[in-house]
């Protein structure tokens, strides 16, 4: 899977809110190419789950501690990627707060947690991309991968927003970061069958959504992320920058 530039070490994967979920499936799919993994979240204890678990099948894995929405320990958790594997050379901008509640009007929600939302799911990329530049460029380009959503093509709850910035933030830093080599690339994922999902939705909604509002009537997977994730990151998107990969089972679709 190796991108367009020739390598001769190692690549190395910086995957926030890698210790579960699309995380883990990221570092997992990534670890089984030969890519080195940083798993990067709040929660260390279950990061360190996870590279273990990884490192006992024989891949390079190592977990640390990062809150997205603090640029210092942003800065702090690449250097130790850095001092770890060398370099970073991939970048999945994976973590972000996405419960139900953020789903509610911007007149119900807490301001509170509409600025927690957006440290999370918009500073966080900024913090995030801005901290992996320097390497990237040093070790002669790059790939980001951001995870926005489907909500962020309709963008009518503060959820939604943040999702659509994060649409947003993927063509600016396209453009800042053409000159260095890195491509900055997002996905849209739709409904997928993920635990946190299915187990905060009603299922008479799922159902309602997989065969009224899709045009694919089965329910997304994991994989089907994981895949978008892969031909992102590879040579044979080398073509690709700046552009938002929506896989949704075809909702919303229009022009």
């Amino acid at each position: 899977m190796a991108d367009a530039r020739t390598e001769t070490t190692t690549r190395v994967a910086f995957i926030t809110g890698g210790a579960v979920g699309f995380g883990r499936a990221f570092a997992t799919a990534l670890a089984a190419d030969g890519v080195a993994v940083v798993l990067a979240d709040v929660d260390f204890e279950a990061a360190e789950a996870t590279a273990k678990e990884l490192a006992a099948t024989g891949a390079r894995a190592l977990a640390v501690r990062c809150d997205v929405a603090d640029e210092h320990a942003v800065d702090a958790a690449v250097a130790t990627a850095i001092e770890t594997f060398g370099g970073v050379d991939i970048l999945i901008n994976n973590a972000g707060k996405h419960l139900l509640k953020y789903n509610q009007p911007f007149t119900v929600l807490e301001r509170s947690e509409v600025r927690a939302l957006f440290d999370v799911n918009v500073i966080g990329v900024v913090n995030c991309s801005v901290a992996c530049r320097e390497s990237m460029a040093a070790r002669g380009g790059g790939s980001i991968v951001n995870i926005s959503s489907m909500a962020g093509h309709l963008a009518s709850s503060p959820y939604g927003v943040s999702k659509l910035a994060v649409r947003g933030l993927t063509v600016a830093f396209a453009t800042e970061f053409a000159p260095d080599k890195i491509r900055v690339n997002a996905i849209s994922p739709g409904l997928m069958a993920t635990e946190n999902a299915m187990a905060e939705l009603p299922a008479e909604m799922v159902t309602s959504m997989i065969n009224e509002r899709q045009l694919i009537h089965r329910q997304g997977t994991m994989d089907d992320i994981v895949n978008a994730m892969l031909f992102l990151c590879s040579a044979q998107s080398s073509f690709i920058t700046g552009e938002t990969l929506r896989v949704t089972g075809g909702i919303p679709l229009y022009l």
